[in-house]
C-alpha cells in the first residue's frame, strides 16, 4: 500500500526506509488533534531536516479530530492510517496527549499541550496524598499510566512546579519528567518586537483597537456566552475605531464541524467580527491585541506575555487547577459585569492594569525561558541515541497573519 506516493507498508516503516533516504531513526507524530498538531510544530521540526531521521505523522482516535488530517495534509505532510501506525516499530513517538498511545510500538515522548495545566480532570480520582481528589488532566494517572505502568519514555513539562504537581499525582513519573520550557512562551516573546508588522498585516492603523474575544472548549468557555457577548461587544465598540475579533478552541471546531461554527458566526462577521479560522496561527492576532477579553482557556492566559489588558468573561472556579497561572489571573484581572457598558469595563481594565502582577503570572508558564527549543532538541536526541546537529536551534518567526478582512471574508464564502 502507499500514500501519496510512499509505502506504508509496517515493514518498511520499520527499516526506516521511505523513498530513497537511508534514515537511520523513524519518528512518529501523534496527532490527536489540531491543538495537538499546533503545539508538536516546534518539536517536529526539530526533527525533520536531519537527514538521519524520517519524520511520519498519524491521526490517532479522539473525540475532537475531525479535521485533524485535513490539516496536516495543508503542512504538506503524509498520514499514516492509525491501524497501520500502530502495526509498526518506531524509534520515537511524539504525543500531546495520551488516548491510545499505549497501543504504540515506540518510546513516547509526552508534552504538555496548554498553559500551566490548567483544567482539572471532569470525574474524580482519588489519588493525592492530601486528599485532592481532582489533579490537573494531563498530570494524572489516567492520563500517564495503563495497566498501572508509566507509558511515556519521557515526560516534558514546562515548569519546575509542574513537576511538583506530578510528585503529588503520579509520583512513578518523576524518573522520565523533563522540565524543557514553553514553546508558545519563547515564540511569543520573540514575536513581541514584531507587533506593529504583525498589526499592519491584520489591517489595523495606529489609531485602531483590536479587541480579542478568545474561547476554549466546553459548556463553561466563553463561547457557550457568544449569542450575547459578541453582539455586545460589537453593539458598544465604536466602529471604525475598534475592531473586534474571536479566537475559537480549535476542540469547538472540531466538536462542532467547521460549517456550523461558520454558520453560527456569520451573522456577527456580517456585522464586523473576524473570525480567526482553527488552521491559523494565533500568537500574531494575541500579541496585536489592545484587549483581550477571554475564559480560563490557554490563550487568556498566555495574553499576560504580551501587555494587552484583560477582562474575564467567563471563570468556571471549579473546573481548574487552584494553583494554575489561570486560576491567579482570575484573583488578578477584572471581570465583565453584564451590567455597565463595555467600553468603560475596558479603560478600566487599562487603568488598573499591573505588568508586574502579569509577569508574575508569565513566570509560571515556564522556568526555561527562551531555552525551549534547545532543551527539548537535547531530549529527543538522547532519546533517539543520535549526536545532535551542530547548531543552536532558535524557534521560526511567527508569520504575518491574513488581513481580518480575509478571514472575515472567507467565512462568510465558506457559510454560503
Amino acid at each position: 500500500m502507499s500514500v501519496g506516493g510512499r509505502s506504508t507498508d509496517p515493514a518498511v516503516v520499520q527499516r526506516g526506509q521511505w523513498l530513497t533516504m537511508p534514515a537511520c531513526r523513524t519518528v512518529l507524530v501523534v496527532a490527536h488533534t489540531r491543538t495537538y498538531v499546533q503545539r508538536l510544530r516546534d518539536v517536529f521540526a526539530l526533527l525533520e531536516a536531519d537527514l538521519r531521521i524520517q519524520v511520519v505523522f498519524t491521526v490517532a482516535p479522539h473525540a475532537f479530530n475531525e479535521g485533524t488530517e485535513r490539516y496536516l495534509e495543508g503542512l504538506g505532510v503524509t498520514v499514516l492510517p492509525w491501524e497501520k501506525a500502530i502495526s509498526a516499530r518506531f524509534d520515537l513517538a511524539l504525543t500531546a496527549g495520551s488516548r491510545s498511545v499505549e497501543q504504540l510500538q515506540a518510546p513516547v515522548l509526552r508534552m504538555s499541550h496548554g498553559a500551566g495545566h490548567i483544567k482539572l480532570l471532569r470525574e474524580p480520582e482519588v489519588q493525592a496524598a492530601d486528599g485532592d481528589a481532582r489533579p490537573p488532566g494531563m498530570l494524572s494517572r489516567r492520563q500517564l499510566t495503563h495497566g498501572g505502568v508509566v507509558v511515556p519514555a519521557a515526560v516534558a513539562l514546562a515548569h519546575e512546579r509542574d513537576r511538583l504537581e506530578l510528585s503529588r499525582y503520579c509520583p512513578e513519573a518523576l524518573p522520565v519528567t523533563e522540565v524543557v520550557g514553553d514553546s508558545c512562551y519563547d515564540r511569543i516573546v520573540a514575536g513581541l518586537p514584531r507587533r506593529a508588522r504583525y498589526r499592519r498585516a491584520l489591517g489595523l492603523t495606529a489609531s485602531d483597537r483590536l479587541v480579542l474575544i478568545t474561547s476554549t472548549w466546553g459548556p463553561s468557555s466563553s463561547f457557550g456566552q457568544f449569542g450575547a457577548l459578541l453582539p455586545r461587544l460589537l453593539d458598544e465598540l465604536p466602529a471604525p475605531r475598534f475592531r473586534t475579533a474571536a479566537l475559537v478552541h480549535p476542540n469547538v471546531w472540531s466538536g462542532h464541524g467547521d460549517r456550523q461554527v461558520r454558520a453560527w458566526l456569520s451573522v456577527l462577521q456580517r456585522r464586523g467580527l473576524a473570525v480567526v479560522p482553527p488552521e491559523a496561527d494565533w500568537q500574531a492576532p494575541l500579541i496585536s491585541a489592545d484587549w483581550i477579553v477571554g475564559d480560563h482557556g490557554s490563550v487568556t492566559t498566555y495574553g499576560t506575555l504580551t501587555g494587552a489588558p484583560i477582562v474575564l468573561a467567563r471563570f468556571p472556579e471549579g473546573e481548574v487547577s487552584a494553583s494554575s497561572p489561570a486560576a491567579r489571573l482570575a484573583r488578578a484581572v477584572p471581570a465583565l459585569c453584564p451590567m455597565r457598558p463595555v467600553l468603560e469595563q475596558l479603560r478600566y481594565a487599562t487603568e488598573t492594569y499591573r505588568p508586574a502582577e502579569h509577569q508574575r503570572i508569565a513566570d509560571l508558564l515556564s522556568s526555561e525561558p527562551g531555552r525551549f527549543h534547545r532543551r527539548m532538541r537535547s531530549v529527543l536526541y538522547r532519546l533517539l541515541r543520535l549526536g545532535e546537529p551542530a547548531f543552536t536551534p532558535a524557534p521560526e518567526p511567527i508569520p504575518l497573519p491574513r488581513p481580518l478582512t480575509r478571514w472575515s471574508a472567507a467565512l462568510s464564502e465558506r457559510s454560503a
